[in-house]
């Protein structure tokens, strides 16, 4: 299928660069089976459920992978950022740097520290450029190990703010709260499951008070989440994989609340990548560890899930892709349509869709 057809013009106004509050606030467009569309808010979420439906949350904890440092070659200091994007092992991360050009294998940078300012070196973290890849992407190794690196990280590192957002103001103290959902437990992801965000202890009360159970799933989200595709067809991009986790008291937890007629709503497209990854043909969910690189376009029969609260995602990108394929490529369309019209906050921070249904479809090809 042609990736132009998920194009579509976004005024810069809609990009939310902060959040709501409170974070259930939030302006809620829900798409259902038909073509209306109804304008809510997330606070509402509970009256479009029903006793018996499962809810699915992402519980990855987004690590502080933005680190900016200094590069020390001769006398001369060049300023980098870096954003870990992939862990390797236990002292080795992929990462996307900036200026590239400004670095070679072998060089060694030194995170926590400015050209303008020196720190103390027990506040420094020091890496080594191992690989050089395209488009800004190196493998760095870092002289810490294991949790130690992890500690040295999450102090000296900040929230990983998506592009859309960081190139438009500097990341403040306050992100590393706003850019975590309530649910947040499992260290590894650089990238936030954004529906997430929208919950709060009450709401999730609420929601409870519906007769409707709660259940976490771990997908540590990656920064190829925001990457438009740039291929001229689908079929010739090469999905990015992902680390995540359903055990088997979950499976069978949710197996149950869809036979007992219950319906499975996932929260964000990445727990929906997960629970499908794990559906088997009949939509029986399997326990899943692993990595998942399932790409899902139009075409694609959803095995298990059954709703999906999502937020407005980039044009061309594999997200937008997914609620097309859930509820069809012209109603998602008319639905951002209707959203930029009507200001709808979009992205990260903004607002947020609820897809109730969607159109037949075929199984189509899974990447996994």
């Amino acid at each position: 299928m042609r990736v132009d057809a998920f194009d579509f013009e976004l005024p810069p106004e809609r990009i939310a660069l902060k959040p709501v509050s409170p974070r259930d606030s939030a302006r809620m467009l829900v798409v259902g089976a038909g073509a209306d569309l109804t304008d809510a808010c997330v606070s509402d979420l509970p009256d479009f459920l029903r006793a018996g439906d499962a809810l699915v949350v992402n519980d990855t904890r987004v690590i502080a992978a933005r680190l900016d440092g200094i590069r020390v070659r001769g006398d001369a200091a060049a300023a980098i950022g870096a954003t870990l994007i992939k862990r390797v092992d236990d002292y080795r991360w992929r990462a996307l740097v900036r200026p590239a050009k400004k670095l070679k294998i072998g060089e060694r940078i030194r995170f926590g520290e400015t050209s303008e300012s020196m720190t103390c070196l027990l506040a420094a973290l020091n890496a080594e450029v191992e690989e050089e890849g395209e488009a800004g992407e190196v493998l760095l190794r870092f002289e810490f190990v294991g949790a130690t690196l992890d500690e040295a990280i999450e102090r000296l590192g900040s929230a990983p703010l998506p592009p859309y957002i960081a190139a438009r103001r500097a990341p403040e103290e306050r992100d590393r709260a706003d850019y975590q959902t309530m649910f947040a437990a499992q260290p590894g992801a650089v990238a936030a499951p954004t529906a997430g965000l929208h919950f709060t202890p009450s709401l999730v009360e609420r929601i409870s008070a519906r007769g409707v159970r709660l259940f976490r799933v771990t997908l540590h989200v990656g920064a190829g989440t925001f990457l438009p595709v740039k291929a001229e067809d689908t079929g010739d991009h090469r999905m990015h994989a992902e680390a995540g986790a359903i055990d088997e008291a979950t499976a069978g937890a949710l197996n149950a609340a869809r036979e007992s007629g219950g319906r499975i709503i996932c929260v964000g497209t990445t727990s929906a990548r997960l629970v499908e990854t794990a559906a088997d043909e009949s939509g029986r969910i399997r326990p899943f560890a692993g990595e998942t690189s399932i790409f899902i376009t139009p075409g694609y029969r959803f095995r298990a899930v059954d709703a999906l609260l999502t937020n407005f995602h980039l044009p061309r990108s594999t997200l937008f892709m997914l609620v097309s394929a859930f509820s069809g490529l012209e109603r998602m369309r008319a639905a951002y349509a209707h959203a930029i019209e009507t200001g709808y906050r979009f992205y990260s921070y903004g607002d947020a869709c609820l897809l109730i249904g969607g159109t037949e479809k075929k199984i189509g090809r899974r990447h996994d």
